[in-house]
């Protein structure tokens, strides 16, 4: 039986010479987002401005690694232990010589001694491919600000571009906060920021705690504590009700849809874990009414969650228009929106009419969010301000559905951009545009596969027509942006997407039964030639669909 630790352990440690951290070649590269860098700096930040002495938690990482031996294999825990060298190595660099600079100097890199026997040498190393990047860049003093202006063409990996963008996002954060700001949130980093460190001296150990503790169990969760308290002072109808809406929604769902409570009775991002605020914002507002929490609270809410989830509305009209809706904004990569969502069908179930213009204005609001790549912190806000007008009778009137001029501005750059590189937003975006020229009032595609396809290849044969058609420069411009993409039913074919655009046409657009799918395919088959001038006027005409379809 390998010998298994676990201790809680504060950054300052974590950043020592008791780990020598490595990245195994065998894990996947260094992928977060902004959005994910972003957050993580907010969460941080606010643990600093809440000033209650709090420890913070950032969660866990498992490691292989023999007792009294530095060495640790890094199985869980790459992306944070990148992104908080990054953030420290930020802060170095802006911090003037000596005091906090020295210290963040030695947790990025340990300073050697030669009494001791240690080398100088960074604590984190990333994978081969992109660790001489990551401490020329990151580890080496004073070359983050190179790094942020650092060109696509310098950069080798997707690793090093995310390194590079992130380093980016966080600076650009980190100077809007003064010198002071940022000493208090390294310091509280170093000393009151904890990680849970599992390891163990076996690799196929280590890969079974991780497995272990990224599965979904069926532990009590918090729903089951709240019902305790809630059922506790009810008879066994209501405990019959409560249950019946966690088989309706199922486990995983039905304890998601306390969080989606918490928030809609307290309109703002939660700073506590759920079993700290749900009583206090939600639960002792009903002491005593116990009954009327099932009845006007659980049930209602659980039903109209169900609605949504199960694009399931019914009405004597538009309820197709509602479900299409859900269908939309269900594609969309985060779950924020459902609390205004579970509001309106909550209070307004009965109302088709209102629920469609409801759903409008919410979905161009979460589709330029998403666009945009807002991350979760001011998503969220943007989202408790809208329940609080909600909530004051505001409605559809409410000022947080608007855009403002910079909103649009930069939806519209994003869509006018390379849309195809930005995996998680295109093919929502290219479906939509899809809806918006058939001009439907929602287009249900039940294909088991839709992908996103290039007409002008990326990759042209030597010797093809493209290469007469479309000159070095004319690829870099158009190959990646709207108006040379597609919606095909089938996977990828390497060989077919090479194809001049004739027989591409016929062998690679066309489905088995001859016709296209998708409206925005059937536009390119009209075509009888492919060439940038064409290109030039189609961009234009999508972008002023998608621009006249959400009101940009």
């Amino acid at each position: 039986m390998h010998k298994l630790e676990a201790h809680e352990v504060p950054l300052h440690k974590v950043f020592g010479s008791d780990y020598d951290f490595r990245i195994p070649d065998y894990q996947r590269p260094y992928a977060w987002e902004t959005e994910q860098a972003l957050q993580l700096l907010d969460d941080l930040s606010e643990a600093v401005g809440r000033g209650d002495g709090e420890p913070y938690f950032l969660g866990s990482m498992v490691l292989v690694k023999k007792d009294g031996d530095a060495d640790a294999e890094v199985i869980d825990g790459q992306q944070r232990l990148t992104t908080l060298t990054l953030l420290l190595a930020i802060v170095r660099d802006l911090a003037p010589q000596g005091g906090i600079r020295d210290s963040l100097r030695k947790m990025i890199t340990e300073q050697g001694d030669e009494l001791l026997g240690l080398e100088e040498k960074p604590r984190l190393a990333l994978r081969k491919l992109d660790q001489p990047f990551f401490h020329s860049y990151v580890q080496e003093e004073g070359r983050v600000e190179q790094l942020v202006g650092l060109s696509d063409d310098a950069l080798k990996t997707d690793a090093q571009r995310a390194i590079r963008d992130n380093a980016k996002a966080l600076r650009d954060a980190l100077l809007k906060q003064d010198e002071e700001r940022r000493r208090e949130l390294v310091k509280m980093i170093s000393a009151k920021t904890f990680l849970v460190i599992v390891s163990t001296p076996s690799l196929t150990s280590a890969h079974r705690i991780f497995s272990v503790m990224n599965a979904r169990g069926l532990d009590l969760s918090p729903a089951d504590i709240f019902k305790s308290k809630v059922i506790g002072q009810l008879d066994h109808v209501y405990a019959a009700r409560w249950e019946e809406a966690e088989v309706v929604l199922g486990r995983r769902d039905f304890a998601d849809l306390f969080l989606y409570l918490r928030m809609i009775f307290a309109k703002r991002r939660a700073e506590q874990d759920l079993l700290t605020e749900f009583p206090k914002q939600v639960l002792d507002q009903y002491a005593g009414r116990e009954a009327e929490f099932v009845d006007d609270v659980l049930v209602p809410y659980a039903e109209a969650y169900e609605q949504i989830r199960d694009f399931g509305y019914t009405a004597t009209t538009k309820a197709e228009k509602v479900n299409s809706w859900f269908r939309r904004l269900a594609q969309i990569d985060n779950s924020d929106w459902l609390p205004p969502a579970l509001w309106a069908v909550r209070h307004h179930g009965d109302d088709p009419e209102w629920l469609d213009g409801f759903f409008r204005k919410l979905e161009r609001l979460a589709a330029s969010m998403f666009i945009r790549r807002i991350y979760t912190t001011p998503r969220v806000g943007r989202y408790a301000n809208l329940l609080r007008d909600l909530a004051s009778g505001n409605g559809l009137e409410s000022a947080s559905f608007e855009l403002d001029a910079d909103e649009r501005a930069e939806t519209l750059r994003q869509l006018d951009g390379a849309v195809y590189l930005v995996q998680k937003t295109r093919k929502y975006v290219l479906l939509r545009l899809d809806e918006m020229l058939a001009q439907s009032a929602g287009v249900v595609y039940d294909f088991p596969i839709i992908t996103v396809e290039h007409v002008l290849p990326q990759r042209p044969r030597d010797g093809s027509v493209w290469l007469a058609d479309f000159t070095e420069e004319d690829r870099l411009t158009w190959t990646h942006r709207l108006a040379n993409l597609v919606l095909l039913t089938r996977a990828k074919n390497s060989e077919a997407q090479n194809f001049d655009f004739a027989e591409k046409k016929a062998k690679y657009f066309l489905s088995r039964t001859g016709v296209a799918a998708f409206g925005l395919t059937s536009q390119v088959l009209a075509q009888a030639e492919w060439t940038p001038a064409l290109l030039e006027t189609r961009q234009k005409e999508l972008v002023r669909t998608l621009a006249e379809g959400w009101d940009l």
